[in-house]
């Protein structure tokens, strides 16, 4: 998980005319993409399209395919640019599982917009082509709301299935301290707008 303000990302993708410092910008992220690139090259990985062309595709408007996991890592790394660097949130083998946890806060009355397969793999505020497979997936949540699922998952954590409470107790402490730092930056003038979501 990180956290920014997704405009500068949007602008970045979606810029007509891209200023001189979009393309420094933009030239920092190639690098990254074709660091990641030669990893995946070295793990035996092969892409249809590689990272790097991803990006230039992304940047251009015109992907190249409408199915392929490089345009899903090609916009992390233009996140990773402009957002605070990523805090891990544990490590889960079947993201299907949340499917199972958000049954359980929904039934202790947690609201919709606050269960975590709604914001874990809400996709990207940009269209992509799909990755293809359940990873990697992204997924947003408007920072203006981690207080309230700070507060409601605290409230419920006494009644949850065992085997759920780390989980929620984790996303609470998480998103009591993400509420803390949005209304810090908000007094300063800052727009972290956005909490980002990562599976891969």
């Amino acid at each position: 998980m990180s956290t920014g303000d997704m405009r500068p990302v949007v602008r970045l993708l979606t810029a007509v005319e891209r200023t001189e410092r979009q393309e420094r910008t933009l030239a920092r992220i190639r690098t990254e993409c074709e660091r990641t690139d030669a990893r995946f090259a070295e793990q035996g990985i092969a892409l249809d399209v590689s990272i790097t062309r991803a990006l230039d595709e992304l940047a251009e408007g015109a992907p190249s395919t409408g199915l392929c996991p490089a345009y899903s890592y090609a916009f992390y790394q233009v996140v990773a640019a402009h957002f605070s660097a990523p805090a891990d949130l544990g490590a889960w083998r079947r993201p299907a599982w949340f499917s199972t946890l958000d049954d359980e806060l929904a039934r202790h009355g947690v609201p919709s917009d606050l269960l975590p397969g709604t914001f874990l793999f809400s996709g990207p505020p940009l269209r992509l082509p799909h990755p293809g497979d359940a990873v990697p997936a992204i997924g947003t949540l408007p920072a203006r709301r981690a207080a309230a699922l700070a507060a409601a998952y605290a409230s419920v954590l006494d009644r949850l299935d065992p085997e759920f409470r780390d989980a929620a107790r984790r996303f609470a402490d998480v998103m009591r301290g993400e509420a803390r730092e949005w209304e810090s930056a908000c007094r300063r003038g800052a727009n972290p707008d956005t909490l980002l979501f990562w599976f891969h």
